[in-house]
């Protein structure tokens, strides 16, 4: 399917499908979507300790590259693994701004590092953060009890359903430690009801711009 680099609201880049009409990120602004879900909805949960993140979907490496230079502020050891199918090509890559509009020009090497690193394979991207990438579909995830969140940024429901299962989450719910988070931005009905059944405790929270609500669950 036809990508194509797109600019969303905030100024900042993301990728389309356009046979999907869908975004990695969301189109009302990438950085701040990515900043109140998965930071202030989920990383801000933890202070003071390592922790284990797992993201569904790494695409465009925003999320990561965030949490890196999260973890520098917040003196936090992080061990993020991220799941990607499809890599972005590095065309792609070349036309995305994130380093420039997060005012981190100066980590570009970082950033770099994200992407061209080899998979399955831990790589210390800097001091405070630790990075795997495992190149699979989700559905063949099989970590046991390990991370302590989990960002869930797959593609929406409407386009994609089965990422979006009760045999997705129980994948989730099994990869996570007891009393662990998932955060999303989804905050489909359907969605909830496939979390309950799995387990999860869930919560509805406000939504990042141009949604209403989004999710957090965690596990007992």
């Amino acid at each position: 399917m036809k990508r194509e680099v797109i600019t969303t609201a905030d100024g900042s880049t993301t990728i389309q499908i356009k046979d999907w009409q869908e975004q990695y990120h969301s189109k009302h602004g990438a950085i701040q979507e990515a900043y109140h879900v998965f930071i202030d909805s989920g990383l801000d949960l933890f202070k003071g300790r390592d922790i284990n993140i797992l993201e569904i979907g790494f695409g465009t490496g925003l999320n990561a590259f965030i949490t890196l230079l999260e973890s520098e502020k917040r003196n936090l050891t992080i061990f993020y693994t991220g799941v990607e199918a499809y890599p972005v090509s590095e065309e792609e890559l070349s036309q995305l701004n994130y380093i420039e509009e997060l005012d981190s020009v100066s980590r570009k090497k970082e950033f770099d590092l994200m992407h061209t690193s080899v998979w399955e394979e831990e790589i210390e991207i800097s001091e405070y953060f630790h990075l795997t990438k495992e190149q699979k579909d989700f559905k063949y995830i099989d970590h046991s009890e390990l991370f302590d969140l989990v960002y869930f940024d797959a593609f929406g429901a409407r386009v994609q359903p089965e990422l979006w299962t009760v045999e997705l989450f129980h994948i989730m719910f099994k990869a996570m430690k007891s009393k662990g988070y998932l955060v999303t931005y989804a905050a489909k009905g359907s969605v909830r009801r496939a979390m309950l059944e799995v387990g999860f405790l869930v919560e509805r929270l406000p939504g990042p711009p141009g949604k209403r609500e989004m999710l957090r669950a965690r596990k007992p």
